[in-house]
């Protein structure tokens, strides 16, 4: 016999009653999700507070999980940077030594500008030099010093005059060529040079050592009143040199005099300028400016180029 078309799905009231209350409860659940949603959907802020509640409760677990996050992924760059800072290191320091020679080229082009600017200021100056030449060589092993410049008789040079760099003053013209000229250092031996103390006008003269340094020896016997540090200059007699240019300052003191180091090193000049013989251009403003009753032979004497000493 066939069974019964409606059949309950079994005989027990307690599963009759679970199984209504279950399809009663999603339905009401069904509904009260609805007027939620409705209600959200027509007021936004209506359940704004209850948002916040549950944001307060989930806020640990929410931290917990964003620095479980950061320390994974602090954990992974490490792990990269492990790898990769090796090549970063490298490059670093090639960039640093990069900089480095930019700096001391540009250092080296500031220095360069200072001395061409230096050159130029005394290429201007009064009395105006006759050449400006490089200073190609001079002597250092030699007991002897001399040096040698690129300008000679085609640029108006002629034995006898002053040659000087920024600092001070460098020599004489000794020789002249065409082209070129042999300047007397006044650190040679041979060479001497009347100065006088910058600060007060003490005469003296200074003789080369032939070592880089000049003795310089008093005019007037005494109680020495030279000072290390004091600077000497050109005194203009003999006609010689220009009055006024630097020559050395005070190194070590001595009973009649002292030993100075010259300022202007010709192993660390590059240009100088020749200028002329201080009489002959003294001479004409001297003749010019005398007046009715002054001698014209209060003009520097004349100077034998070849020896430096004054013709008398």
């Amino acid at each position: 016999m066939a069974p019964p078309s409606n059949r309950r799905s079994g005989f027990s009231r307690r599963a009759q009653y679970t199984t209504f209350f279950g399809y009663l409860a999603a339905g009401l659940g069904a509904l009260v999700g609805g007027g939620l949603l409705i209600a959200s959907l027509t007021d936004s802020s209506r359940f704004s507070g209850v948002r916040s509640a549950a944001t307060d409760v989930t806020a640990p677990v929410a931290k917990a999980a964003a620095a479980s996050r950061a320390e994974g992924s602090g954990l992974f760059s490490a792990i990269a940077g492990y790898f990769t800072s090796g090549k970063e290191n490298a490059d670093l320091r090639r960039e640093v030594a990069l900089a480095r020679v930019k700096l001391v080229e540009a250092q080296a082009v500031a220095e360069e500008n200072k001395r061409l600017k230096d050159l130029l200021g005394l290429a201007r100056q009064d009395p105006k030099p006759v050449a400006v030449a490089l200073m190609i060589g001079s002597s250092s092993s030699s007991t002897r010093r001399f040096a040698t410049i690129s300008a000679g008789r085609d640029q108006g040079v002629a034995i006898g005059m002053p040659v000087r760099s920024p600092l001070g003053l460098v020599g004489r013209v000794l020789e002249v060529g065409d082209s070129t000229s042999r300047v007397l250092l006044i650190t040679d031996t041979e060479s001497i040079v009347p100065v006088r103390r910058a600060s007060d006008g003490i005469p003296a003269f200074t003789t080369g050592r032939a070592d880089g340094t000049l003795q310089l020896r008093l005019i007037s016997l005494g109680i020495n009143p030279l000072k290390r540090g004091d600077v000497v200059v050109t005194s203009g007699s003999g006609g010689l040199y220009h009055p006024g240019t630097a020559v050395a300052v005070v190194d070590r003191l001595l009973p009649d005099g002292a030993i100075a180091r010259v300022l202007s090193d010709p192993a660390a000049t590059e240009y100088v300028t020749v200028e002329p013989i201080w009489s002959q251009m003294a001479t004409p403003a001297g003749t010019a400016g005398t007046t009715p009753g002054t001698s014209a032979s209060a003009s520097p004497a004349p100077v034998n180029p070849a020896t430096g000493s004054t013709a008398r």
